[in-house]
C-alpha cells in the first residue's frame, strides 16, 4: 500500500518548550525590535522560520559523536573523520575547516578578490556578496530568465544563464575571480540547479581558464530535485548525483549548518595545492590551526555524521515533501508564491501580495512584520531590504524580486506547526489591503538587513 501521508522518518526524543504570546505583546516586541525580526529575542518567537541555517535538530548518532569529540589542538581524531567525510563526498583533497560558511567565503574570495575583480553567480547570497564586495570586487548575478518570474513553472529555475556567462567571461577576461554556482539557489527562491547546467558552466569556465566554485550548502536537497526532475537521472543515487556535481568544480564552500545537519560548522574544499596553501595561511590567521579551523572536535564529529545522514532517501523525501506541503497549503489560499516550491523554504511573492506597496516602501518587510504580529512567526525578507542598492541621487535601485522566505529548520517542526503557519496566512490574506510599508531609519553599509531599524509609514 502506498500511503498519502509523508511521515517524519524519526521519533522525537527530546522537546523544547515554545513560549506563546498574545498579539498585543507581539506588537510591543516588534516596536522594541525596530520592526526588524533579526532583533527579536527567540523566546518571543512561536514558529521560527527565519533560517534553516544551524537551527535543525541533530540526531542521536550526532549527539553520541559529541561525546566522542577529540579536542586535541592538532591532528585530532575528529578532524581526520571530518576530513575523510568531506574528501569522500567532494573528491577534493584539500579541506579547510571553518566555523561556518561565511568564514570559508571570506578566506577564498578574500584571496581571489580585490579591486577590479569580478565574480559571477546564478545568484550570490547575502554573505557571499558582502565578502566579495568588501574586497572591492564586483558581484554579478546571471540567473536564467525563467528564474526571475515567481509564478512561472520551470523544473530548474536556479540555473545560471550560460550564454550570458560566456559573454561576461570574454568581456572581463583576466579580471574574473571565480564563477560561483549556488545549489540550491537560495536568493533565487530556493530553486534547484540541474546537473546539465552545472556541466555547461564547468565547460565554459574550463575554456576561459576561470575557477569554478560550488556553494554547496544544500547539495543533498539539490540532488533530490535532479533525480526527480532531470531526464536520465531517475535511477542515480542522491549521493552519486552530488559527487558528479562536485567533480565539475575546482572548489566548494559549505555552510554545514544546512545540509551538514549541524548547529555550527563549515569548510572550504579545493583541488589546487597552491591555492589551498595560500588559503591555509589565511585560515591559521583568522580561524585556527589547520586541523580544527574554527571548530571544536565535537562539531567535527557531528558534521561527519551529518554528511552521511543527509543523503538518506527517506529523510530527503520527508524534507522536500514537507516543504511542499506548506507551499501547497498557501497556494490553495491564493498566496502568491515562488513556484515550483523549493527544498528548504517557501518563498512568498510580496510584490504580488501587496501591489499597493512600492519597492521603496519594502513590501517584504511589511509581510515579515505582519506574520510576526498575527502569529508570532519569524521569517526573513529577501528583496530590496537585503539586495536593494542606492543610485547617486539616493533613490532605491530595487531588487529583481520582493520575496519573503519561510525557511523550515530540519527535523524540528511537526505538521501541526505547519498547519498553524497556513492558518496565519488566512488572516494575512484577509487583511492585506490594510497593510502599509516601511522606511529605513538606520542602516550599516554591509548586510543592512541584519541590524537595520525601520519605521512604519
Amino acid at each position: 500500500m502506498k500511503h498519502r501521508t509523508i511521515i517524519e522518518p524519526f521519533r522525537i526524543k527530546s522537546v523544547e518548550p515554545i513560549g506563546l504570546s498574545t498579539e498585543a505583546e507581539r506588537i510591543g516586541q516588534l516596536k522594541e525590535a525596530h520592526y526588524n525580526p533579526f532583533l527579536l529575542q527567540s523566546k518571543d518567537v512561536i514558529i521560527d522560520l527565519m533560517t534553516d541555517s544551524g537551527t535543525g535538530a541533530m540526531s542521536a548518532h550526532q549527539w553520541a559523536g559529541i561525546m566522542e569529540g577529540d579536542e586535541a589542538y592538532a591532528g585530532s581524531r575528529s578532524w581526520i573523520r571530518m576530513e575523510q567525510a568531506v574528501q569522500d563526498l567532494t573528491g577534493m583533497q584539500h579541506v579547510l575547516p571553518t566555523h561556518q560558511g561565511r568564514a570559508a567565503e571570506r578566506i577564498i574570495y578574500g584571496h581571489l578578490g580585490g579591486p577590479g575583480k569580478v565574480f559571477i553567480s546564478n545568484t550570490h547570497f547575502d554573505t557571499t556578496r558582502a565578502n566579495i564586495e568588501f574586497t572591492g570586487a564586483t558581484a554579478i548575478d546571471i540567473p536564467i530568465a525563467e528564474g526571475q518570474d515567481p509564478a512561472l513553472q520551470h523544473p530548474f529555475k536556479g540555473n545560471m544563464d550560460v550564454g550570458v556567462l560566456d559573454q561576461l567571461l570574454k568581456q572581463h577576461k583576466g579580471h574574473v575571480g571565480a564563477v560561483i554556482l549556488t545549489v540550491t539557489n537560495n536568493s533565487g527562491g530556493g530553486q534547484p540547479v540541474s546537473l546539465a547546467n552545472a556541466e555547461g558552466v564547468s565547460s565554459i569556465c574550463r575554456r576561459h581558464g576561470v575557477p569554478f566554485m560550488l556553494d554547496c550548502c544544500r547539495i543533498a536537497e539539490n540532488s533530490w530535485f535532479v533525480q526527480h526532475r532531470e531526464a536520465g537521472m531517475e535511477h542515480t543515487a542522491y549521493r552519486e548525483i552530488a559527487r558528479r556535481m562536485f567533480a565539475l568544480a575546482d572548489g566548494a564552500v559549505m555552510s554545514a549548518k544546512k545540509d551538514g545537519m549541524v548547529n555550527m560548522g563549515g569548510f572550504l574544499a579545493l583541488r589546487d595545492q597552491a591555492l589551498a596553501e595560500a588559503c591555509t595561511n589565511l585560515l591559521i590567521i583568522t580561524e585556527g590551526f589547520t586541523t580544527y579551523g574554527g571548530l571544536s572536535g565535537r562539531d567535527m564529529e557531528a558534521i561527519a555524521t551529518g554528511l552521511e545522514e543527509v543523503f538518506d532517501p527517506h529523510y530527503l523525501e520527508y524534507r522536500i515533501r514537507s516543504t511542499t506541503f506548506l507551499g501547497e497549503k498557501l497556494h490553495e489560499l491564493g498566496v502568491p508564491l515562488m513556484r515550483p516550491i523549493g527544498g528548504h523554504a517557501v518563498y512568498i511573492d510580496a510584490k504580488a501580495l501587496y501591489p499597493h506597496i512600492p519597492p521603496h516602501e519594502y513590501p517584504g518587510q511589511a509581510l515579515v512584520c505582519e506574520l510576526y504580529r498575527l502569529g508570532g512567526i519569524r521569517s526573513v525578507e529577501i528583496g530590496s531590504v537585503m539586495f536593494g542598492t542606492y543610485a547617486e541621487d539616493g533613490s532605491l535601485r530595487p531588487a529583481r524580486m520582493e520575496l519573503v522566505r519561510l525557511a523550515i529548520p530540519r527535523r524540528v517542526y511537526t505538521q501541526s506547526h505547519i498547519e498553524y503557519v497556513a492558518e496565519t496566512f488566512e488572516e494575512v490574506m484577509r487583511t492585506r489591503q490594510e497593510v502599509r510599508g516601511f522606511r529605513i531609519v538606520k542602516e550599516p553599509r554591509f548586510l543592512r538587513h541584519f541590524t537595520a531599524h525601520f519605521e512604519g509609514l
